[in-house]
């Protein structure tokens, strides 16, 4: 007989099932019992968009009270009037990276548009055929990095840095080292008016239509939620069934026609027509988008934050410039601003998954360092 004492056999049935399934649902309890994230009213007023509102209003409100003159009529109308080429084409700019894509030829496409408003006018045509034929020329321009990006492939930052040279070597070509500048004087006046005392200019009303038209389409349309889903995976995307070249070539026809527009807001604002107009605007533009919460690897970002990141980054320059710094000083903050929008959300997420990796370590029950010899629940014996 052997001197091992006989052991009595496991538990069969239910009783080893409830047993195990009372440790699975302990297990389970406290899954659910860590935090998953802020939700409902916390996560709108504690988000990456009212973060950046909140700071746009406690900088305006340091604005006005450290610099002279910079809580006036006249202040907040040539503050307004200079961010908005920037606004404009921060709207389809908006949808472009959050499908993980980019546009670097919009300033060259607006500085396009105004050489050619310039000869066109020159030449003697109508006003009105002028402007149709500039934003017809956006069109093309937006179409043509479309159909490279879209269709044939290619990639979106190669296509646009050759087609940012491109376009204005194109504007040089048409205009050469002129500049026109007897535009019609009425409607010079118009694109500069304010509405009554305000300071607000006028053509704050086009463009609170244009940002209006981009947050309906990207907010509440199908086309604009299957944008966020093209950004996370242009596979998975394409298996649920959006069409990513048509997607893809449509949002650069936008950005190519607000560009125009931008660029025939920037001649008939400072009624010059010039090769080199909205020279850098891409910069500032790219920089206010990201400011704003829109992800450079695609799939997260809002209009609302992208307003506040664009007025942000306006406000900033605008209070530097009462203060006479110089532009290089400007260049410098906007490049800054550009790079922390890049670094900062990416470096909070780290410590964000860092924190959420502890605090689920230090809440699940602990394995024994024997494994699963000896980790048996209640009611199954112990093998030796």
């Amino acid at each position: 007989m052997s001197n091992h004492t006989k052991q009595s056999p496991a538990p069969a049935g239910p009783d080893r099932i409830t047993a195990l399934d009372t440790r699975l649902i302990s297990t389970d309890k406290t899954l659910a019992s860590v935090p998953k994230g802020r939700t409902g009213a916390a996560r709108v007023l504690l988000g990456r968009d009212a973060i950046m509102i909140y700071a746009l209003i406690v900088f305006v409100l340091y604005a006005s009270i450290a610099i002279p003159r910079f809580a006036t009529p006249v202040t907040v109308g040539f503050l307004l009037l200079d961010v908005i080429p920037v606004l404009l084409i921060a709207m389809p700019m908006t949808l472009v990276i959050i499908t993980g894509e980019i546009d670097l030829s919009v300033a060259s496409i607006a500085g396009l548009t105004s050489a050619l408003m310039g000869v066109l006018w020159a030449a003697g045509l109508p006003i009105e055929a002028v402007l149709v034929i500039c934003v017809l020329a956006g069109v093309v321009a937006g179409a043509f990095n479309g159909f490279l990006i879209a269709v044939v492939g290619l990639p979106s930052l190669a296509v646009t840095i050759g087609t940012l040279a491109l376009y204005r070597g194109l504007a040089l070509v048409v205009i050469g080292d002129n500049a026109i500048a007897n535009f019609p004087p009425e409607l010079t006046a118009f694109f500069t008016s304010k509405l009554g005392g305000t300071g607000i200019p006028t053509m704050m009303i086009p463009v609170a239509v244009v940002a209006l038209f981009f947050g309906v389409l990207l907010h509440l349309t199908p086309f604009g939620r299957g944008l966020y889903a093209l950004g996370f995976s242009t596979e998975a995307a394409t298996f649920v069934g959006i069409r990513v070249a048509r997607a893809k070539f449509w949002l650069y026809v936008g950005t190519g026609t607000v560009s125009a527009l931008a660029g025939i807001f920037w001649t008939l604002r400072y009624s010059s027509a010039r090769s080199d107009n909205a020279t850098g605007l891409e910069l500032t533009v790219i920089a206010a988008v990201l400011l704003g919460g829109v992800s450079i690897f695609g799939g997260k970002g809002s209009i609302p934050g992208v307003i506040a990141g664009v007025l942000l980054i306006g406000t900033i320059n605008f209070s530097l410039r009462l203060e006479r710094i110089s532009d290089v000083v400007l260049i410098i903050v906007t490049g800054t601003l550009l790079i922390a929008s890049v670094v900062t959300p990416n470096v909070y997420a780290a410590i964000k998954a860092w924190r959420q990796s502890r605090r689920l370590h230090n809440t699940l029950p602990q394995v024994p360092a024997s494994g699963a010899t000896n980790a048996t629940a209640s009611g199954v014996p112990e093998r030796k």
